[in-house]
């Protein structure tokens, strides 16, 4: 199993009634890692600020954080390197329960999503950032003043086939 591009576990000891804050900063070197991630030329810089605090019932424990990132992506009409800059702020509630039996699966889209799960103790803030950084990151990015021209159409050297659906638009096939 290969280590996470940007883990930042904080243990659950750590965590009381009081809202914990925590702010990290991935390394040049963890930069270039989502980089390879993501499949994108570069990321500049990633940071995080978050808090973490136990809900009352003592056996959830709720993640609001903020996101601020730098990308450069490649535009896709214009293929040139685009700075794309993100400010995220995102939540998340983790259970201490036991993961139960999976059972039919129903998906509820208005449903708020169901609680992560706590591995080991611990909570890892910079893999729920990078996390949500994939859902934000726009797969077809493209520059504000792009645009696309469609190529002229060149003349084909191979005849034009009927549509096999010309039968059907003569009126001798009209019933």
């Amino acid at each position: 199993m290969t280590a996470p591009e940007f883990s930042r576990p904080v243990a659950l000891d750590k965590i009381g009634a009081r809202v914990k804050r925590f702010e990290f900063e991935a390394t040049p070197a963890e930069c270039d890692a989502l980089a390879g991630l993501f499949t994108i030329p570069r990321v500049t810089r990633l940071a995080t600020k978050a808090s973490l605090q136990r809900l009352a019932d003592g056996k959830q424990v709720r993640l609001e954080a903020h996101l601020s990132a730098e990308l450069v992506q490649i535009c896709v009409v214009t293929l040139e390197p685009l700075t794309v800059r993100f400010e995220e702020p995102f939540e998340r509630i983790y259970s201490l329960d036991p993961v139960a039996e999976a059972g039919a699966v129903v998906i509820d889209f208005a449903a708020d999503d169901p609680p992560d799960p706590v591995t080991d103790g611990l909570i890892d803030v910079g893999e729920a950032a990078i996390e949500h950084l994939a859902l934000v990151i726009d797969p077809f990015p493209r520059a504000a003043d792009a645009r696309f021209d469609a190529p002229p159409e060149t003349p084909s050297s191979e005849p034009e086939l009927p549509s096999p659906f010309a039968a059907l638009a003569s009126p001798s096939s009209k019933r």
